[in-house]
């Protein structure tokens, strides 16, 4: 599972730039730049964690490639805990690519994606899902998703994780000391004093893993789309929602013919929201492929925003549409309410009394507040902190903890048929190796390999 050579490889995006990054980490990495570093000191004699200025020249031509920052870490106090170089040098790419090539033609092998971070793991420096939270605070989309990834890289959720698994561990030894060797004086575990423990275990990981909706929300956004049929109001809505132009609004149905996306920030909840073409029965060959778009998004979607024309009311092909969405989390919108008496409203929401309905005005911002706050508590149910120390966003993570519990319950309903307590330990061992598996206390080289193949290169 690990490979003892030095690993290479450009950490700063592609492209140009005023800095560029190339990293090394390896037992050669210090030799490797000691051949092509020249900077006032010799290099054996520059100390760890300072930054020094040099250049960077061939060895075999004496150019200089470029004029550098040269950030040197011995291990084991590095990221990887193996000794570590970073070179600072100008962010152009020919630049960038010299070096690289000068590196590897040194010694240094091209990193694999995320071959620093797993290298972290695999010396001990972080655990799994610590390793797991770095790419969560590269992806963040928002500052509450970010503050959940540095939670978790900091081992708040390992923490309380490992005190599970420790506790059940603790019991599995217990018990098994116990059956083994019942001559050694060692205070007697009954079968209640196991379910009390289980049940308390479970408690914990039920804790643990609450909220974990929103939480995969803020990590992964939330999928807004926008339907109905032509000229209801779906791309000023959209307008409104991100407050630019970015959708064509005109008054001529089928205007949108393409799917139109864009990422908004709500209460610190990154949503997607996606303007679709409206849906009707054409005979308009790109139209048409619009409209297959847009049952394309339907069923992908996480919330459908439904707009009804007030003006209009609703029709055949409304019910068609509201047919379609009848399986999905839906908020119907009777826009246009600006031009419709009160009257016409309240028949309209007579109709749609099974249905929750919010009355908006896309063109004259009426109602836009409201949609806001009602999609965010139609998820979180106002049971979720944001600012909470633990909150589960990886659906691995979830699955494994849901596994772990599963396996305690099994358990405790094998205590409530009066199954001998050894027997009972076959499942408190299966919660453990379920939990081993979100730090990596036991985990598959092809699991890490999935995981890690996630990363970006350079991390």
């Amino acid at each position: 599972m690990f490979n003892d050579d030095t690993i290479t490889s450009i950490s700063t995006p592609y492209g140009i730039g005023a800095i560029g990054i190339i990293r090394l980490s390896g037992n050669n990495a210090f030799n490797i730049i000691g051949k092509i570093f020249i900077g006032k000191k010799n290099f054996e004699h520059i100390k760890s964690h300072t930054i020094n200025y040099g250049k960077i020249i061939d060895p075999n031509t004496k150019d200089t490639i470029d004029e550098v920052l040269v950030t040197k870490m011995m291990q084991p106090n590095s990221f990887t805990r193996e000794d570590i170089i970073e070179i600072n040098c100008h962010g152009g790419t020919i630049v960038l690519k010299r070096i690289l090539e000068l590196v590897v033609k040194e010694g240094a092998r091209l990193a694999t994606p995320g071959e620093f971070t797993k290298r972290a793991f695999l010396n001990g420096r972080i655990d799994l899902s610590q390793a797991e939270a770095v790419i969560d605070v590269i992806n963040s989309k928002t500052i509450e998703s970010e503050h959940a990834a540095i939670n978790q890289l900091e081992g708040k959720l390992s923490k309380r994780i490992k005190e599970v698994r420790t506790q059940l561990i603790e019991l599995i030894a217990h018990i098994e000391v116990m059956v083994d060797y019942p001559e050694y004086d060692i205070e007697e575990l009954t079968n209640k004093m196991v379910f009390e423990k289980l049940k308390n275990a479970n408690s914990k990981l039920i804790k643990i893993i609450e909220g974990f909706e929103m939480g995969k929300i803020i990590r992964e956004g939330l999928n807004v789309v926008i339907i109905g049929k032509p000229n209801v109001g779906k791309s000023s809505l959209l307008n409104e929602l991100i407050g630019k132009t970015k959708a064509i609004v005109t008054d001529i149905p089928g205007t949108t013919r393409d799917i139109v996306e864009e990422y908004i920030n709500i209460n610190g909840v990154p949503i997607k929201i996606t303007d679709t073409a409206g849906i009707r029965e054409t005979n308009d060959v790109i139209e048409a492929i619009g409209i297959r778009m847009a049952h394309d998004a339907i069923d992908s979607a996480d919330l459908l925003l439904i707009i009804i024309d007030s003006t209009m009311g609703i029709d055949n092909q409304d019910a068609i549409i509201l047919n379609k969405a009848k399986n999905k989390k839906t908020i119907i919108l009777l826009n246009k309410i600006d031009l419709v008496k009160e009257a016409e409203l309240k028949e309209l929401e007579n109709i749609l009394v099974n249905n929750k309905s919010i009355r908006i005005s896309a063109k004259e911002d009426i109602g836009i507040d409201t949609l806001k706050n009602t999609i965010i508590n139609l998820f979180s149910n106002n049971k979720v902190n944001l600012n909470s120390e633990i909150l589960v966003t990886n659906l691995r993570h979830k699955t494994l903890i849901d596994k772990s519990i599963h396996s305690i319950n099994e358990a405790c309903a094998s205590y409530e048929i009066g199954m001998p307590i050894d027997l009972i330990t076959i499942d408190i061992k299966s919660a453990t190796e379920f939990l081993g598996h979100i730090t990596g206390e036991s985990i598959t080289e092809d699991v890490m390999k999935e995981i890690f193949s996630k990363f970006c290169l350079g991390k």
